[in-house]
């Protein structure tokens, strides 16, 4: 479970539409965005685009239970959707979702592989690790929910690989892509030969030719 705290100011909105974000943007340095779910209506809110920025460098943020003091009137959210400049480093819009300490999230949450340079395929294999995956896609009660996802390759031989049904996930965590069945274990990582070192083996397995 996440042990970090992210609190951010908001400030409700009025107007609402291409033009009035236009202006919040350039005018106010402000993010427009969007607070749904739960028992209430959806919210227009902004937020100040600095303060944001800064909070986005932390990769906690995205798999954490974010505080939004909303004209001072606190809302347990969690991020659901970042709209970004295609050029520029700036957000653009934010999308928020409520969150209730009874009711299951379904989040994206990183995968931290460890282990990788002294696996058994790679320091005597001399294989290369090939990241399958970068993020699984979890369930889980609001207070269960992990940073990260860590997934220990140490074991791991040239040829093999782990699927979503070898990680060890947390206490109260399911993979949702399990849900739906073994069509769903999906690989995640697996450790394959370098191509040069491929064809060496496999010349110095081929016969000899015959003498004639």
């Amino acid at each position: 479970m996440s042990k970090q705290k992210f609190v951010l100011q908001a400030s409700t909105r009025a107007n609402v539409g291409k033009g009035a974000s236009r202006r919040l943007r350039r005018l106010n340095n402000a993010v427009p965005a969007i607070i749904y779910g739960g028992d209430k209506e959806p919210a227009n809110i902004t937020l100040d685009h600095d303060k944001l920025m800064h909070t986005l460098d932390n990769e906690a943020f995205f798999t954490s239970i974010i505080t939004l003091n909303v004209d001072d009137k606190a809302e347990n959210v969690i991020v659901k959707a970042l709209q970004r400049h295609p050029s520029k480093p700036r957000v653009m819009h934010a999308d928020f979702q409520r969150v209730s300490a009874d009711h299951a999230l379904h989040v994206k949450v990183p995968l931290h592989f460890i282990n990788e340079a002294t696996s058994v395929g790679v320091k005597q294999g001399g294989g290369k690790v090939n990241h399958l995956m970068t993020e699984l896609e979890i369930a889980c009660l609001p207070q269960d929910l992990p940073e990260f996802i860590e997934v220990d390759i140490q074991n791991l031989d040239v040829g093999e690989s782990l699927h979503i049904a070898d990680l060890k996930l947390p206490a109260g965590v399911t993979s949702v892509a399990l849900s739906h069945g073994e069509h769903g274990n999906l690989a995640v990582v697996a450790i394959h030969m370098l191509k040069g070192a491929a064809e060496e083996s496999a010349a110095a397995a081929a016969p000899a030719p015959a003498k004639k």
